[in-house]
């Protein structure tokens, strides 16, 4: 008989690593697009019974995951916004990232950052609607820019906040392109070409609408940066 491998949990439909707290000090994440409800919720419930000292997180969940992982999960706190929930305490914050978003329609994919950044153990600072359009809001917050350990920067359109950020300001920085624009802006490529080639040095740039990759990224910047 084939002995069960302790750092996995065979569900059937998926293999679940449960050890990657171990080797990362991060849980795994269950990123909820293309399963179904039961499945997602399985896996919650699955991953808290191996860390139920601490927050896993969904991400992606649809109306009809929202609901079921309410009904099936109580305890669960869910995130109309991000489309996202966790099942368990969130950690004790080390460090803060600052999540800056360009307007509100970029709302879900910052929400999506930040609630990843307190899932994994990071105070969140959150400055919405601070766009190129009226750069008057963004300087009026420039201290908050300072006071941070890291910045998630979130901008669809032409994807130009990164770069004026970062021309502010030599705290680190994570840039997100989202799928948010008009046709020309094909779907936030336009926003990810311009936030790679920004002319401010020291802009790392993730996947169109990543809220998570970045997330998790600035948590572990920030918590580098903050003695134990």
């Amino acid at each position: 008989m084939e002995q069960q491998d302790p750092r996995i949990a065979d569900l059937g439909f998926a293999r679940v690593d449960v050890d990657r707290a171990a080797r990362t000090g991060d849980p795994e994440v269950v990123y909820g697009a293309g399963k179904t409800p039961d499945q997602v919720v399985a896996i919650l419930r699955t991953l808290h019974a191996q860390h139920p000292e601490r927050a896993v997180l969904a991400t992606r969940l649809g109306h009809e995951t929202l609901e079921a992982v309410t009904q099936a999960l109580p305890e669960a706190a869910v995130d109309l916004v991000a489309g996202a929930a966790t099942l368990g305490p969130l950690p004790e914050p080390r460090g803060t990232v600052a999540v800056i978003s360009a307007g509100t329609s970029d709302a879900p994919v910052a929400a999506e950052a930040a609630l990843t950044v307190a899932v994994h153990g990071a105070g969140v600072d959150r400055v919405d609607d601070v766009g190129v359009a009226g750069l008057h809001r963004l300087l009026g917050v420039r201290d908050r820019l300072e006071d941070a350990d890291c910045l998630v920067v979130v901008a669809g359109m032409e994807g130009a906040l990164p770069s004026v950020v970062g021309g502010l300001t030599g705290v680190p920085i994570v840039a997100v392109p989202t799928s948010v624009g008009y046709g020309a802006s094909l779907g936030g490529v336009a926003a990810l070409l311009a936030m790679l080639n920004s002319c401010a040095p020291g802009i790392t740039v993730v996947n169109i609408d990543n809220g998570y990759g970045a997330g998790v990224h600035a948590a572990r910047v920030a918590r580098q940066s903050v003695p134990r």
